[in-house]
């Protein structure tokens, strides 16, 4: 028995909604697809229909049905046996913990429209444990954007990471998404304020990077 055309669900008749931080509201979400973050986990993007900008929002939608996750992203240390792809110089480390994934996805897409390529870390635990007792893209950046939220001081993966980047001399600025305070050791790094002005805080953090 075949279903009459308008018993069958179509994808492009179902509407998604994201939070936008540079609108600082909940949008329909255009043009959306799946994705999988670094860690497996499905996903939404797409554009925001107001300012332009990328969405992004955590979970499992129709889009994911039929569609495989792709395997994990592995960085491995140079003398495993598994070859990997070096990182560009300029690559940016942007570090946030896993409540601010989220926000962590928006910025991230924006500074690779900007031009910069970014590493996105990576909270969960067994992915640090590296032989050398560091992970490879954290030698390799040059620059870390650090999400500043109050998630940050309870998350010891995100803690050491910002804390290798500090003992190797190598420059932090905060992209502060909640209120919160940032560690001491850090305080004085460049911060912009995401909530405040989103586009504002980004123009001024990319001029940051590019010094």
């Amino acid at each position: 028995m075949t279903l009459p055309e308008d018993a069958v669900p179509e994808h492009d008749d179902i509407v998604y909604e994201a939070y936008c931080m540079r609108c600082r509201d909940t949008i329909e979400v255009v043009d959306p697809h799946p994705i999988w973050t670094r860690r497996g986990q499905p996903a939404l993007q797409g554009d925001c229909p107001v300012c332009g900008g990328t969405v992004f929002r955590l979970g499992k939608t129709d889009l994911h049905q039929n569609r495989e996750r792709p395997s994990a992203i592995v960085v491995a240390e140079e003398h495993e046996k598994r070859k990997r792809p070096r990182l560009t110089r300029d690559t940016v480390y942007l570090a946030a913990a896993a409540a601010d994934e989220t926000a962590a996805q928006q910025i991230a897409a924006d500074l690779g429209k900007a031009g910069l390529a970014v590493w996105l870390h990576d909270s969960e635990a067994d992915t640090s444990v590296w032989s050398g007792g560091v992970h490879p893209a954290l030698k390799e950046c040059t620059r870390m954007v650090l999400v500043l939220s109050p998630a940050v001081p309870a998350d010891a993966v995100l803690t050491a990471a910002w804390q290798f980047f500090r003992q190797q001399r190598k420059p932090i600025v905060l992209a502060s998404v909640a209120p919160a305070d940032p560690p001491d050791p850090i305080r004085r790094s460049p911060r912009f304020d995401f909530q405040a002005d989103y586009w504002l805080a980004l123009r001024q953090m990319l001029n940051a990077l590019s010094r």
